[in-house]
């Protein structure tokens, strides 16, 4: 457990010079995912915060929306070649009363490290309705230079990045700024499960007052991981895709891309940015 990177042997080529090093690489492993004992996905992740990343995908997925919905989340007994626990797999045991739903019928899932939405029987069935809706939340505005200095803040915290380079993070912050937490992992889906499982174990959901924010783009199953977790807004420093900006606009959902400095696109939910009121003219000018 918490064996996030891992060391390989790696021939270097430097302006001409061959040299011989270890490398520190960010690891990647299949995580099986059970719900009452039954297969419901395998995700590649990288370990740590295993419960957390099951809890937040079944937030996701709408299964789950309160903490008191999960009776325990226990790994099993998925064997290692040399006999040990390899810990990649997770069930998830829920409180009685909670329905289960039929997976046989919506999902035969192998969720990659770039994709968490591989499997689904149609678009429609990802569009589930959530149980913390965004448009319902308490107002929150923020200022656009309040956004610029999130990136950097989250840069700042990706401790397993700096060592690899080679890692996705997801961050959620306070509406005055403060990093409340942040996740990193191979797949940016992950990242967020971690996150938004994190807040559901911690009774915190809906985060009806936090911004997510993610350093790649954002996908439609990164809105529709804001979307079921009641976060109002979402930023990246990157673009969204078109479904992202639909669903975001459908939902209610503030999304802001290309988050680059003082520089962003504000592509939905544009009332929670406090912009600043334009001057008056001045008398007897136009």
């Amino acid at each position: 457990m918490g064996r996030a990177t891992e060391r390989r042997r790696t021939l270097r080529i430097r302006d001409g010079a061959v040299s011989t090093r270890a490398d520190t690489l960010v690891a990647e492993e299949p995580l099986e995912i059970r719900l009452n004992g039954r297969p419901l996905a395998i995700t590649m992740r990288t370990p740590g915060d295993d419960f957390a990343l099951a809890a937040g995908f079944l937030v996701s997925e709408g299964v789950i929306a309160e903490g008191d919905e999960v009776q325990s989340i226990v790994y099993c007994a998925g064997a290692t070649a040399e006999g040990g626990n390899s810990y990649n797999v997770v069930d998830v045991k829920l409180a009685p009363g909670v329905r289960v739903p039929d997976i046989t019928l919506e999902r035969n899932v192998y969720t990659t490290s770039s994709c968490g939405l591989c499997g689904k029987a149609s678009l429609d069935a990802v569009r589930t309705t959530t149980r913390h809706p965004v448009a319902d939340a308490p107002p929150v505005r923020i200022p656009p230079e309040l956004l610029s200095a999130l990136p950097d803040r989250l840069r700042a915290a990706q401790r397993v990045f700096d060592r690899t380079g080679g890692l996705h993070a997801a961050a959620l912050f306070s509406e005055e700024g403060e990093l409340l937490d942040v996740r990193e992992d191979v797949g940016r889906h992950n990242a967020v499960d971690k996150l938004v499982g994190r807040a559901l174990n911690d009774h915190r959901l809906p985060l009806s007052r936090a911004v997510l924010l993610v350093s790649g783009r954002a996908s439609f199953e990164l809105a529709q991981k804001a979307v079921m977790a009641g976060i109002p807004v979402l930023a990246a420093v990157s673009a969204p895709s078109s479904l992202a900006v639909d669903l975001a606009a459908e939902a209610g959902l503030t999304l802001v891309g290309f988050l680059r400095g003082p520089s962003m696109n504000v592509y939905a939910g544009e009332h929670r940015i406090a912009l600043e009121p334009e001057p008056e003219p001045e008398p007897g000018r136009v």
